[in-house]
């Protein structure tokens, strides 16, 4: 899995709204605290505006908070907003691929992928990420030593 810069200052963003919440951040103020073009942050929030993520308000007081509160957002949600699905081959969903011969199964092995990616996205909010403290399930996942190694 492949972050983009669209979905890592989409999370960043959201966690500083969540750790905010309910309070109204500006997008300067967010491009500030987590060093991201203003520009470009602009546009990652109409995307998570748009998807529901956020809400925006108008004003000398305006700018953005949660639309729910960051126990309810998940991750997954924010990724999904600025670049669409978490998994995909060649552009298509994984349960949309079809193979021949040898190839036969490689569609099982790209859903089991995205299912993965699902279960770590998928589960964790915006407040577990803010306080530090992951589901343990995810936990495991980093305390391999082999999941900090690169490949």
């Amino acid at each position: 899995m492949q972050v983009s810069a669209r979905g890592d200052y989409a999370v960043r963003a959201a966690l500083t709204l969540a750790a905010a919440y309910p309070t109204t951040v500006s997008a300067q103020a967010l491009a500030t605290e987590q060093q991201m073009p203003r520009k470009f942050l602009e546009a990652i929030l109409a995307d998570l505006r748009r998807a529901g993520v956020v809400q925006s308000s108008r004003g000398v007081d305006g700018g953005y908070t949660l639309s729910k509160p960051p126990g309810e957002v998940v991750v997954g949600q924010i990724l999904r907003a600025v670049d669409g699905p978490l998994a995909g081959v060649r552009g298509q969903r994984p349960e949309e691929t079809a193979y021949l011969g040898a190839a036969e199964y490689l569609p099982h092995l790209w859903v089991a992928v995205r299912a993965s990616v699902r279960r770590v996205l998928d589960e964790v909010t915006l407040a577990e990420l803010v306080r530090g403290r992951l589901p343990a399930h995810v936990r495991r996942l980093i305390a391999d030593h082999e999941a900090w190694q690169p490949r």
